[in-house]
């Protein structure tokens, strides 16, 4: 984004350097600027409301990726109607925020209700042409139950959008960002009659324009759905970056956000981080790279729908080889606790992340041997294990020490193995003792070994452990 200069009234401040101001200047620069260029004559104590608003919901609660950072890259580049839709498109997520943004809580109740744990759509009033505006451009009517992990976070952002900028823009406007934000509903597929999301899309924005006699060509609407397209495309961009480590790091950041006992550092168990690693896991093994990225009218051309699907499958294949390493490793801790007196703190037998006074902690890894190499490592996954995913967590370490030296231990044949017996323990098919028995010894030993010197409640259950899987 070229340097901005802020304007207020008829003065003028020094420029401004997006990059380097703060972040709620970077809002009201974006927001000054989009609404100016649309032609809206907005107060400057209004744009700063604004910008308030957006800033305290993108900061609130469990959010670590869909934060500020996010939306802020989003804008850059983009014309001041994706601008506005990409400040606004995630302004509200229910499930993060354990409820509606404070300062749209009334304006959304007004438009759903809570039926049995279900947001569900109230009877819309005819004459409420912003909420129709929504109701179009989304395909839903009164009566609909909102889908969690379909459209529900999508519409209510949308639908604060038109509320807080139906008195500034026109309704083209206002339809081009409703329809910009509707596109950023991920991983769809065509229909039963073989439509891409972004096809539907632009025949809802005929339809919704006619309905609401706002003037549209073929043209309008065309570009409105190829901006919806490429705003979208850049929402989910991170699937095709060319760094898989990078790639991790922004899976971790999800990882953080959807899973709250992670939040309490310190205290959560092998168990809890195992389940929250599988979920992510089955996600995106599960993941369609086709269903990724949209494109409307050629655009992306095929050559680039080829390239951004392969780079996605490329992460997604790596990225689940990596959590499925991380759950093996993490399945030993979870038998050895369960063998030894029960489920507890995962820093009880690994050590804490970070030091109470800044300093480093004891932690397992401190005990463990450096074990000889198999031939048949992938060297891409020992890297990202043994040097870390790019960005520090602030509820993991950013190596995986204890994964590594499995890795190294096992191979990777054995390490698919250890993957393969860790899901039976997981099952029910195995016990935890009877997993651990099943493993190889040296490595399980060496963990056991290091797990003493850090869990001092367990030492002499560890050691019988010890010795049980020694005689086996």
């Amino acid at each position: 984004m070229p340097q901005a200069t802020l304007t207020i009234g008829n003065s003028e401040t020094s420029p401004l350097a997006p990059m380097t101001a703060s972040i709620i200047n970077r809002f009201i620069l974006l927001l000054d600027d989009s609404l100016s260029a649309l032609g809206a004559k907005v107060p400057m104590t209004s744009v700063e409301q604004l910008a308030m608003n957006i800033q305290a919901s993108m900061e609130h609660g469990l959010r670590v990726y869909h934060g500020s950072s996010h939306v802020l890259d989003l804008c850059e580049g983009m014309n001041p109607r994706q601008t506005l839709a990409a400040l606004y498109h995630d302004l509200a997520y229910v499930q993060l925020d354990d409820g509606f943004p404070e300062h749209a809580a009334s304006l959304l109740r007004s438009v759903v209700f809570d039926a049995s744990g279900t947001l569900t759509l109230r009877q819309a009033d005819p004459a409420d042409t912003g909420l129709a505006l929504c109701l179009g451009v989304f395909g839903l009517k009164g009566g609909d139950a909102l889908p969690v992990y379909g459209a529900m976070n999508e519409f209510l952002s949308a639908v604060i959008a038109v509320r807080t900028l139906s008195g500034y823009l026109a309704p083209a406007d206002l339809l081009a960002i409703v329809a910009c934000i509707e596109a950023t509903i991920p991983f769809r597929s065509c229909d039963v009659q073989g439509r891409e999301p972004a096809e539907r899309l632009a025949e809802r924005l005929r339809q919704t324009g006619a309905a609401l006699q706002i003037p549209l060509d073929a043209f309008a609407i065309d570009t409105m759905v190829l901006d919806a397209v490429m705003l979208a495309n850049r929402d989910v961009g991170g699937f095709a970056v060319d760094d898989q480590a990078l790639f991790l790091s922004r899976t971790w950041m999800l990882i953080e956000e959807s899973n709250a006992p992670l939040t309490r550092v310190g205290t959560f168990s092998a168990q809890d981080y195992r389940k929250a690693l599988m979920r992510m896991e089955d996600f995106l093994a599960t993941l369609n790279p086709a269903s990724i990225f949209q494109r409307f009218h050629g655009q992306p051309s095929d050559s680039e729908m080829q390239r951004l699907c392969r780079l996605a499958k490329a992460n997604l294949d790596f990225a689940v080889l990596y959590l499925g390493a991380k759950v093996a490793a993490t399945a030993i801790i979870e038998a050895l606790a369960l063998e030894t007196g029960g489920n507890a703190p995962m820093s009880m037998f690994l050590g804490d992340l970070r030091g109470i006074d800044g300093t480093r902690p004891v932690r397992v890894e401190d005990f463990l041997p450096r074990p000889d190499s198999f031939d048949d490592l992938d060297t891409r996954l020992l890297e990202v294990l043994e040097k870390g995913r790019g960005k520090e967590s602030s509820n993991d370490l950013n190596a995986s020490p204890l994964t590594a030296f499995l890795y190294r231990s096992l191979g990777d044949d054995g390490m698919r193995a250890l993957i393969g017996q860790a899901r039976q323990m997981f099952a029910g098919t195995l016990t935890p003792v009877a997993f651990l028995l099943s493993l190889p010894k040296l490595p399980v030993i060496a963990i056991i070994d290091g797990c003493r010197h850090i869990a001092i409640s367990r030492v002499d259950r560890l050691e019988a452990l010890r010795a049980r899987i020694e005689q086996s």
